[in-house]
């Protein structure tokens, strides 16, 4: 278990949001002094084109508990938060979004259950969304498609509003736009305490959403690329190499039964070449061999891997 030397950081991702961060800063900074927490916010500007990264720059000199980091250009959301939680030096880690639809007054119960409760993670539930149909109806599809995948039991897996135990967000990486699946990515990595709080959602005040309809098709793509990941990101053969072997099995198989079936049974018959399911035998066993050696082959990538032997170690006597 890491050292750390303050009770909360906060980390927050933001995207020409120059409207709001002095309201959010405020906000953060009577909640935190109210509890009496020591504390930190982060913010990471992902390359933000209007005047957030000046503003930020002129709250640092009356807020000195603020941290930031600027991107050059936007590299998305998971890139912002990797960043950010590689930052932190506090026990318990809470991510919030910088529009303000995130309420600061929900960290107090998010802290204590993390540090009273034991949750390794708890995710943010929006049950009640000031959001329009074309984004609600999706969001509920996808969540319920990542539950089934996932098996964790969250109605909001793409809340911005999480709460974390400061070894979690130090012991995982988050790359792309796996941001929506960090609690799969955690639950990978052994920290499989994972609790839900429903939480407040506020209407957007300043600006326009960053995200459009194209996250939810790519949610979908990253839900299966993480789902791989997880499961047999270290021993690729065990996919592969299954499904190689039964489709060789079956084309063999068939091939064996049809050139039997040709020479002692019907010698009569149409020609081997002929036959519909000699086709199929032989696709079935090209394809199963092609399978086979792509397991093969992500074997040995990932024996010649830096990340080969890396295991998340909870404690040391």
């Amino acid at each position: 278990m890491e050292t750390t030397n303050i009770d909360l950081s906060i980390v927050v991702p933001l995207f020409n949001e120059e409207e709001s961060l002095p309201e959010l800063i405020t906000w953060i900074e009577k909640v935190c002094k109210k509890e009496n927490y020591s504390f930190e916010v982060i913010l990471i500007d992902d390359g933000s084109k209007d005047k957030s990264w000046a503003i930020l720059e002129e709250l640092k000199t009356s807020f000195p508990f603020i941290k930031g980091i600027k991107f050059r250009r936007n590299y998305g959301k998971s890139a912002a938060l990797n960043t950010g939680f590689a930052a932190t030096r506090g026990g318990v880690v809470i991510t919030m979004d910088a529009d303000l639809q995130d309420s600061p007054d929900e960290i107090p119960e998010l802290y204590n259950m993390i540090t009273k409760d034991d949750f390794d993670i708890v995710s943010g539930w929006k049950k009640e969304r000031h959001d329009p149909l074309s984004k609600t109806i999706p969001t509920k599809l996808y969540n319920g498609v990542t539950r089934i995948f996932s098996g964790i039991k969250l109605h909001d897996m793409n809340c911005g509003l999480k709460a974390y135990k400061g070894d979690v967000v130090r012991s995982i990486e988050i790359f792309g736009e796996m941001h929506r699946y960090i609690p799969v990515i955690a639950k990978g990595a052994g920290f499989d305490k994972i609790g839900e709080k429903v939480v407040q959602h506020q209407e957007r005040k300043y600006g326009v959403s960053k995200f459009g309809l194209n996250r939810f098709v790519n949610g979908f793509l990253d839900l299966f690329t993480i789902t791989f990941i997880t499961r047999f990101g270290k021993k690729p053969m065990h996919f592969f190499g299954l499904i190689g072997t039964l489709f060789f099995i079956l084309g063999f198989g068939l091939t064996l039964w049809l050139g039997i079936d040709k020479l002692f049974i019907n010698k009569g018959a149409t020609l081997l070449a002929d036959n519909t399911l000699f086709h199929i035998a032989l696709f079935s066993m090209i394809v199963g061999t092609q399978l086979f050696l792509a397991g093969f082959i992500a074997e040995l990538i990932g024996r010649n891997s830096p990340n080969r032997n890396n295991y998340a170690i909870e404690k040391e006597v």
